[in-house]
Parts: C-alpha cells; structure tokens; sequence
C-alpha cells in the first residue's frame, strides 16, 4: 500500500496529463517525490500531443543556460588567474624604476621595433599601437637627457581617413605639441579602398634626432645579444 494518500497521487498524474514534468509536480505539490515513484504511478497517464515539443525547448534552454554559465564560470577562472599572475609579476615590473633596467628595456625595445635615418643622425620607432610609442618616449625620458625639441612625429594614414583628428589623437597620447608633428604621410595604395578597422589610428613615426643616444642604444643591445649567446665572460 502506498505511503502517499490516493489524492496526492491523483493530483500527480493529473498534472502529467497536462504535460508537467516530474519537477514541475513536485514543485506544484510542494512534495520531494522520488522521479521513479512518479513514473510508476504515471506510466498509464496519456500525455498531450505538444509534450514532446516542450520537453525538447526545455532540454535547448537549459543547455543554453548551462552554456551562459559555463561561460561565466570560466571568465571568472580567468579573470582570478591573470590576477594572480600581476601580482607574481608586480615586484619584477617596479624594477623598471632602476636605470639600467629601464635601458635594457629600451634597447630591447628599439632593436626589435627601431630603425635607423637614411643619414644615420637619428632612429625612429614607428607603431599604431599607442602603448608601444609612450613606452619608448617614457624610456627616453627616464634614461637620457631627454630633449622634446629633438622629436618629430609622422602620422601615416589611409586615404579615407581624417588626418586633422589623428594628429590630435596622437598628440592625446604622446603630449607631443602640433609644432612637433611633420606633414602626415598618406599611403597611396589605399585610395579608394575603404577602411575596415573602425578603430585603426594610423600609423605613429618618432623620430629622436640624437646619434649618441641611437649609438649608445645600438651598443647595448648587441652586448646584451652577446651576453645572452655566449654567456657570462668569464
């Protein structure tokens, strides 16, 4: 004999002939029914012909769900794991702060992005990345007797693009005055073709009219090559 009174188990199987699923009834009854004792008593009970049709938007949504909070499982993860690596990484970057630290950084940087004048007087570093062009001005600074009447700045652009508001964009950036900044160089092969990066800023060139600098940059870098081949000297 069943535990469950007749009316508990007659409201059951008429909520399943309504279509409900075994925990939709049970959250209707307010009951923790087990799911096979369910199916016993509802193995005769016809369901409506949408039934089938539920149950399959019901299995879409709720795989769409797991889906979102798998997705948000795993931005927290990595959100957890990048800050994790900052703070393993915040005592080696404050050793920026030491000056030949930050020329090392300097000439690392200029050898894989710098080049040098066609008349070998100067070297300049040229990137759209906005990151990389205040890095290299703030090194500058931080290593030699920095001189801002030195730089020249070339922005280079496509030809749908307004050079006006790039030179002021990147003079935001690199708080380098107008007066500082060449004619804006135009690449030619880009007329008439559209610009698909809506956020793409051209092309930044700085110049530093300073050959002692570029020389002295050049030489540590190549010491540094060497060292890193052939190891300490002994």
């Amino acid at each position: 004999m069943s535990r469950y009174p007749a009316s508990v188990i007659e409201e059951v199987r008429r909520l399943r002939s309504l279509g409900k699923t075994y925990g939709e009834i049970n959250y209707s009854i307010n009951a923790h029914i087990p799911k096979s004792t369910l199916s016993d008593w509802c193995k005769h009970t016809p369901l409506p012909r949408e039934y089938a049709e539920r149950i399959q938007k019901l299995v879409v949504g709720n795989l769409d769900k797991a889906r979102i909070i798998a997705l948000e499982i795993n931005r927290i993860k990595r959100e957890e794991y990048i800050k994790r690596i900052r703070q393993a990484s915040t005592r080696t970057s404050q050793t920026i702060d030491n000056l030949d630290v930050a020329k090392v950084a300097l000439a690392m940087l200029c050898l894989g992005e710098a080049s040098k004048s066609v008349r070998n007087t100067s070297f300049y570093l040229g990137n759209s990345d906005p990151k990389i062009i205040v890095t290299f001005l703030e090194l500058l600074k931080r290593c030699f007797t920095f001189d801002i009447k030195k730089v020249r700045c070339t922005v280079q652009c496509r030809a749908d693009q307004n050079a006006e508001d790039l030179v002021g964009y990147w003079m935001d950036k690199t708080k380098i005055p107008r007066n500082l900044f060449y004619k804006t160089r135009i690449d030619p092969r880009t007329i008439g073709k559209p610009t698909k990066k809506k956020d793409y800023k051209g092309v930044l060139r700085v110049d530093y009219l300073d050959n002692k600098v570029r020389l002295e940059l050049e030489s540590l870098a190549e010491l540094v090559y060497n060292r890193l081949i052939n190891g300490p000297v002994a």
